[in-house]
């Protein structure tokens, strides 16, 4: 019988279209582990909301033991995704797997990054392309809202933003060191009507956000609400309406919170691990959090009100997560740098730095403001597209004097 409708491989283009191709891919890959001969193939099914091919692997009687997860759209097998192949092996010899987890992690040495302190001027997805496998220990950032202000604002429409959105996510996967934190402010976006007869638009940016890191290989590890102080948000107009006629229907909460998502990149390491395999004991116990940490998930922080940025984020933000999830001497990376406040923060901290925008405007002020922050030694300082800052004269005699006491 003829079939009348396009398959759902077919409507999205995919270069997988159909069962017997993904079974092919999974079996050429079983052959190279030498799995192929003892294990049979379940009915593969496509999971058009992530783009993959979902390929469960069995025994001969027909348990699975594992599966294969394959990009639709490229035919690659998702490393990240599938089970490991000395996974697959224990569960066909019936052997205790915990052991080997435990194994390969007591094989894994923990790497310091050799990256030095850096700001690029240009696409942070071109820069991120070319930084170094796992070279950075913690991501910090907060994203441009979309449409928030037209003179902030580089994309017309929302699924042209959220391709931007995540190619950035996807890049940093790869330069994010295994098991460490993708943090990351964001909040829902007020469009406002164009005419008296039309609606405001309220669009949930943070849910849209999780969808793509967890498809990008991240788990969800904490929803922080940034907290700030009542009537920060009242300028904004979003409750004045129902404030003068208090009228049933035209209530609306005027928005005095942000998201601060925590996400970790897929591992089997536990949190553990990090502690007790640094190199550098003395800055472990440096780099434990002083009393007066955040015990909830509330933080009541004030909004930043001299930045030159129009959406700045508070530096004691930025100085929070940076605490809670990177240790002394770690690089931290912010893809949307705008004005520098990680940098600012970072290197307070004594982490180091990487910072990429892509307007000349906010390079100038980290460029201005960067001779002011601590610990930083401007001749070490990597600039990328942009003209390096020469160390002011106080700085000189310091480095100096260090010099010579060394």
């Amino acid at each position: 019988m003829a079939r009348n409708s396009q398959l759902i491989s077919e409507e999205r283009e995919y270069l997988v279209i159909n069962v017997q191709q993904a079974k092919d891919i999974v079996k050429d890959w079983l052959s190279e582990i030498d799995l192929v001969h003892v294990t049979k193939l379940g009915l593969p099914e496509v999971d058009d909301r992530y783009h993959y091919w979902r390929v469960p692997v069995c025994v001969k009687n027909g348990e699975k033991i594992g599966e294969v997860v394959i990009d639709a759209y490229s035919t690659e097998i998702i490393h990240s995704k599938t089970t490991k192949p000395e996974i697959l092996t224990a569960r066909l010899l019936k052997q205790d797997e915990s052991k080997i987890i435990e194994k390969k992690q007591s094989k894994r040495e923990y790497r310091l990054s050799n990256l030095r302190n850096t700001v690029g001027f240009g696409d942070s997805a071109h820069f991120l392309e070319e930084m170094p496998a796992e070279s950075v220990d913690l991501i910090f950032t907060s994203p441009p809202y979309y449409n928030a202000r037209p003179e902030y604002s580089e994309y017309e429409e929302y699924d042209e933003y959220l391709f931007k959105m995540r190619q950035i996510i996807r890049r940093s996967h790869r330069v994010l060191a295994e098991g460490r934190f993708f943090v990351i402010n964001v909040s829902p976006v007020l469009l406002r009507r164009a005419s008296r007869n039309e609606s405001s638009k309220r669009i949930a940016v943070p849910f849209d956000f999780h969808r793509i890191f967890i498809e990008e290989g991240y788990d969800f590890i904490d929803d922080i609400i940034w907290l700030k102080p009542e009537g920060a948000g009242w300028a904004t107009g979003r409750g004045r309406r129902f404030a003068a006629d208090r009228n049933p229907l035209q209530y609306k909460a005027v928005p005095v919170t942000e998201y601060v998502l925590v996400y970790r990149k897929r591992t089997d390491l536990l949190i553990d691990w990090f502690i007790r395999n640094h190199p550098d004991k003395q800055v472990i116990e440096d780099s434990k959090i002083p009393d007066g940490y955040e015990k909830t998930n509330v933080w009541k922080i004030n909004p930043s009100t001299n930045s030159k940025h129009p959406a700045a984020f508070p530096k004691e933000l930025a100085e929070k997560v940076i605490r809670y999830y990177s240790f002394k001497g770690d690089v931290v990376l912010d893809p949307f740098a705008g004005s520098g406040t990680v940098g600012s923060a970072a290197s307070g901290l004594g982490r180091r730095f990487v910072l990429f925008d892509n307007n000349p405007d906010y390079i100038e002020i980290i460029r201005e403001e960067i001779k002011s922050w601590k610990n930083v030694n401007l001749n070490n300082v990597m600039f990328i597209n942009c003209e390096p800052v020469k160390p002011i004269h106080k700085q000189l005699d310091l480095f100096k004097a260090e010099k010579h006491d060394n």
